[in-house]
C-alpha cells in the first residue's frame, strides 16, 4: 500500500478532488474539537480555516493539511477556563511567534531526538484525553444550575445515536467510498436527532434544555448558563459580605439568574453567527485582554506549550508523509509556515491549530500531492461553513461524539497492549509515563520532554555499563584498548579500570573503538594521568580522532600533541 501511494504522482486533477474531500472532512472535527476547548464551533472552523490555507502555502511539507486539532485543543481549555476566552487569541498569536523563532534558528531537526517510545506514548495519552473529555457532553444543566449527567430516556437516545454514528463510519467505506463516512454519518444522526426532537414526548425532555437529543446549541447555552449560575453564587457570599469564603460550586437554583442573564447568555452564542471572521480586536463580540506586563505572564507558559505540541505533532505527521511519498519536507520551513498560520489564526479570532494525521492521510490516500490540494481544502471549509452555518447549531452531540470517539480509536496505538512483553521494559516504562503525564496534566509537550529526559538517561546508565577495556603489551608498553564512549555516565568505570599503582613505567590508552565527548570525560582523563605522574610513569593516548583533539586542546595546556608517522596514530603525551 505504501509503495502504491509512494508512486503515485500529483496532478491537478488530484490535488482538487482530494482537498474538497479533505474539506468535508474537517468540518466534523473542526466543531468537535472547538467543544474539546471550550470555545464556540466557529471558532474551531475559522481557524481550521486559516491553519490549513496559510500553512499549505508557507509550509514544509506539500500535501500535509493543518487545521484545528484535539492536541491544541487540550491545552486551550484550561486556559479560556481559567482567564476566559479574551486571553486565548494573544496566547496564538505569540505561540506563533515562538515557532517561527524554532524555525529561523533552524531547530526543526530536534524531532529526531524523540524516540519512538515517546511518541507510542504521546498519541496514546493524546487519544484518551480526548475520550475523556466527550463526557461532558453527556450532561446537561440539572435543577441546581450545575452541568448534570442526562437522565434516563434522554441518556438512552445520546448513547444509541452515539453508537450508530461509530458504526456507519466503520461500515459506510465498505459499501461505499464516495463520500467521507465520518460526514455521512453526522447527516445521517441529524436527520434521526431532528425527527426524534420534534416528534418525542416532551416527558422525555430533560430539565434545563428545549430538546431529547442535546444539539450544539443546547449544550453551548447549558454551559453558558451553569457559569452563570456560579458567577451569581459568588455575587450572592459577596453581598452577604462572607468574601473570605466564596465557594464556586456553591448550588445555585436557575431561578436567581436575572432576564439579563440570561440574555447575555443567549447573545453569546447568537454572535457566532456572524458571516465571516475578523480581526478579533475589531470584533465587539470580545472584550479585550490588558496589554499588560501581567497578561504575558498568563499567556507565555500557554503558547510555550502551545508552540512545543503544535511543532511536535506536525513534525510527527510530516515524517509521517515523508515516508508514504517516499520525498522530504523542510522541517524547519514547517515550524515557520505553522508560526505564520497561527499568528495569522489569532488575529481573526481563531483557536490556533497544526497539522492533522487523519487528514493528511485522507489528502495523500485520496492522490493529493501538492500545495494546491491544502489550498482547496481550506477554501472549500470556508464556503461550508458560510453556507451551512445556520445547519451546524442544529447537529447532534451524539454525532460529533461519535466522531470523537472514532478518532480516539483510530490514534490510539492498540499494538503496544500486546508488544509491551515483547520491547525493553525501559521503553515501556517511558510510553507509561508520557502517557500518564499527558492524561492526568494536560500538558504534552511537557509529557514528551519528559519521555526524551528519561529515554536519554536509560541510554547513558547502559552506555556507562559498558565501558570495557582490552589489556595487551608492546615491548615494555601496557596498553588500554578502550571500548565504549567516555562521558560523563561511564568515567567510574574508566577510572577503575587502570591501575597506575601496579602498571609498568609506560602506559598507553588507545581511543580507536573509544571517543571522548564531554568535560567530565577530558577531567577524568587528566586525574588519572595525575595519578600517572605521581607514580613516576608516563601516560600516552593513542588514535584520538581529530575532534577529541581539538576538545583537549580547548580545554586548556593539558597536553603536548604529537604525531606518530609510522603507526598512523595520533598520540597526545600528557604533561
Amino acid at each position: 500500500m505504501l509503495e502504491y501511494f509512494s508512486k503515485h504522482t500529483a496532478s491537478v486533477k488530484d490535488d482538487v478532488l482530494s482537498g474538497l474531500t479533505v474539506a468535508l472532512a474537517l468540518v466534523p472535527e473542526a466543531v468537535a474539537f472547538a467543544f474539546v476547548a471550550g470555545v464556540p464551533p466557529t471558532v474551531g472552523l475559522y481557524s481550521a480555516f486559516f491553519i490549513g490555507f496559510v500553512s499549505a502555502l508557507a509550509g514544509g511539507r506539500p500535501g500535509m493539511i493543518s487545521g484545528a486539532t484535539g492536541a491544541m485543543a487540550v491545552v486551550i481549555v484550561s486556559l479560556v477556563a481559567m482567564h476566559g476566552i479574551q486571553y486565548l487569541f494573544p496566547a496564538v498569536i505569540l505561540c506563533g511567534l515562538l515557532q517561527i523563532t524554532v524555525g529561523v534558528l533552524r531547530l526543526g531537526k530536534l524531532i529526531r531526538l524523540v524516540p519512538h517510545s515517546v511518541m507510542l506514548g504521546f498519541v496514546n495519552g493524546l487519544a484518551i484525553v480526548i475520550g475523556l473529555a466527550q463526557i461532558g457532553s453527556f450532561k446537561t444543566l440539572g435543577i441546581g444550575g450545575t452541568m448534570t449527567f442526562l437522565p434516563g430516556a434522554s441518556m438512552t437516545m445520546m448513547v444509541a445515536l452515539v453508537a450508530l454514528t461509530m458504526a456507519v463510519i466503520v461500515l459506510l467505506p465498505k459499501l461505499t467510498k464516495a463520500v467521507p463516512s465520518s460526514l455521512a454519518a453526522i447527516i445521517m444522526v441529524s436527520v434521526i436527532a431532528v425527527s426524534i426532537n420534534k416528534f418525542a414526548p416532551e416527558s422525555w425532555t430533560p430539565v434545563g434544555q428545549t430538546n431529547v437529543v442535546q444539539t450544539v446549541d443546547d449544550l453551548m447555552m447549558n454551559n453558558l448558563k451553569a457559569n452563570a449560575v456560579k458567577d451569581a453564587a459568588v455575587a450572592m457570599e459577596v453581598q452577604d459580605g462572607a468574601t473570605n469564603q466564596v465557594d464556586e460550586n456553591q448550588v445555585v437554583d436557575i431561578s436567581v439568574l436575572s432576564e439579563a442573564q440570561v440574555a447575555s447568555a443567549v447573545a453569546s452564542v447568537k454572535a457566532t453567527e456572524e458571516p465571516l471572521p475578523m480581526l478579533f480586536f475589531l470584533d465587539s463580540r470580545y472584550v479585550l485582554a490588558p496589554f499588560t506586563w501581567e497578561t504575558l505572564m498568563i499567556i507565555f507558559p500557554f503558547a510555550l506549550i502551545l508552540a512545543g505540541v503544535g511543532l511536535i505533532e506536525s513534525l510527527m505527521t510530516l515524517t509521517l508523509i515523508d515516508e508514504i511519498t517516499e520525498t522530504r519536507g523542510s522541517g524547519n520551513r514547517e515550524c515557520i509556515g505553522q508560526g505564520a498560520a497561527n499568528i495569522v489564526c489569532g488575529l481573526f479570532g481563531g483557536m490556533g491549530g497544526c497539522a492533522m494525521i487523519g487528514q493528511s492521510l485522507i489528502n495523500v490516500n485520496s492522490g493529493g500531492r501538492g500545495r494546491l490540494s491544502g489550498v482547496v481544502g481550506a477554501v472549500g471549509l470556508m464556503t461550508l461553513v458560510v453556507l451551512l452555518k445556520p445547519v451546524i447549531s442544529m447537529v447532534p452531540m451524539a454525532a460529533l461524539v461519535g466522531v470523537m470517539f472514532m478518532v480516539v480509536i483510530g490514534t490510539f496505538e492498540w499494538s503496544t497492549l500486546h508488544t509491551w512483553n515483547k520491547v525493553p521494559m525501559s521503553d515501556v516504562l517511558v510510553m507509561v509515563l508520557v502517557a500518564g503525564y499527558t492524561v492526568l496534566f494536560h500538558n504534552l509537550a511537557v509529557a514528551v520532554l519528559l519521555g526524551i529526559i528519561m529515554q536519554a538517561l536509560i541510554f547513558a546508565w547502559h552506555h556507562a555499563t559498558h565501558m570495557m577495556a582490552d589489556i595487551h603489551f608492546e615491548d615494555d608498553k601496557k596498553i588500554y584498548q578502550l571500548h565504549g564512549p567516555l562521558f560523563f555516565a561511564s568515567v567510574s568505570s574508566f577510572r577503575e579500570l587502570l591501575d597506575p599503582v601496579n602498571d609498568p613505567p609506560i602506559v598507553a590508552i588507545d581511543f580507536y573503538f573509544s571517543r571522548v565527548y564531554d568535560q567530565s570525560a577530558i577531567e577524568a582523563i587528566n586525574k588519572i594521568a595525575e595519578r600517572y605522574r605521581q607514580e613516576g610513569k608516563c601516560l600516552h593516548l593513542r588514535n584520538l580522532n581529530a575532534d577529541c583533539k581539538r576538545m583537549i586542546e580547548r580545554a586548556g595546556n593539558l597536553a603536548e600533541v604529537e604525531i606518530s608517522e609510522d603507526r598512523h596514530y595520533h598520540i597526545t603525551k600528557m604533561l
